[in-house]
């Protein structure tokens, strides 16, 4: 996977889907900073935006500040409960149209997931230029998405890295013990369709030849990393993958 310094790199992080992956294969859970950091390289880094879900006890609030101190920005969203008891906190959709709508200030969208359902939007960014990498777990990755994306980078290949907190588990052989913040009452009672080990049907997501698109040559200069080309963002508190700390 070519990597040029030049390149303007933004990731999008399904947090949900990283959780449920790491304590699945580990028990443990995920060090995010340096997941960023894997992840973009020696690029230079835009956004880095993590999806998460927020529950009516708050206890991720000690996440969510881990978050932010490394310059990860947040999506928050309540988790909703139906009277069938079922909760969920989808994100899928709503880390497409940002992805998307980022796309054109950008050389690189990184998809930190193993999501299949994310296969439909990594086809509309390529046929826009836009290089779509993923970085996931391999065992909880979808083989369809591997397949799509332009690289991948498969964390399961040195987990000491990227996780947090040895619980014990039979496939744990962490070094780093650290202690993460709790995160069961958020993720432990949501639903989630992106953990398997063989590939799933996608569509949530448009598909790519529904939405037309056009291969672009060149992107415009970079003048606002907001979603929204009317307003001006705060800058990014770590301008390369390089200057991430992991503050756990």
């Amino acid at each position: 996977m070519l990597q040029r310094p030049s390149q303007r790199v933004a990731v999008f992080i399904d947090t949900q889907n990283m959780y449920h992956s790491a304590k699945h294969l580990y028990g443990s859970r995920v060090n995010f900073p340096a997941l960023v950091q894997a992840a973009v390289g020696n690029r230079e880094l835009v956004r880095a935006i993590a999806y998460v879900a927020k529950s009516k006890t708050g206890e991720e609030t000690a996440f969510f500040e881990a978050l932010t101190s490394n310059g990860i920005e947040l999506k928050v969203k309540d988790v909703q409960e139906f009277a069938s008891g079922e909760k969920k906190a989808d994100w899928d959709v709503g880390m497409a149209v940002d992805a998307m709508a980022i796309s054109p200030r950008v050389d690189v969208i990184v998809l930190v997931t193993g999501d299949g359902d994310f296969i439909p939007l990594v086809n509309y960014l390529k046929a826009m230029g836009i290089v779509c990498e993923a970085v996931a777990f391999g065992p909880s990755t979808n083989n369809h998405l591997r397949e799509a994306v332009d690289g991948f980078i498969d964390l399961n290949e040195s987990p000491d890295q990227f996780l947090l907190h040895n619980r014990h588990h039979p496939n744990a052989t962490l070094k780093n013990k650290k202690a993460a913040p709790s995160l069961e009452s958020v993720f432990e009672p949501l639903h989630l369709d992106g953990i398997s080990d063989s590939p799933s049907s996608p569509n949530p997501l448009p598909d790519s030849s529904d939405l037309n698109p056009k291969p672009t040559r060149g992107r415009k200069p970079l003048r606002s990393s907001t979603l929204s080309p009317d307003e001006e963002p705060p800058a990014p508190s770590s301008p390369t993958g390089r200057s991430i700390r992991v503050t756990f």
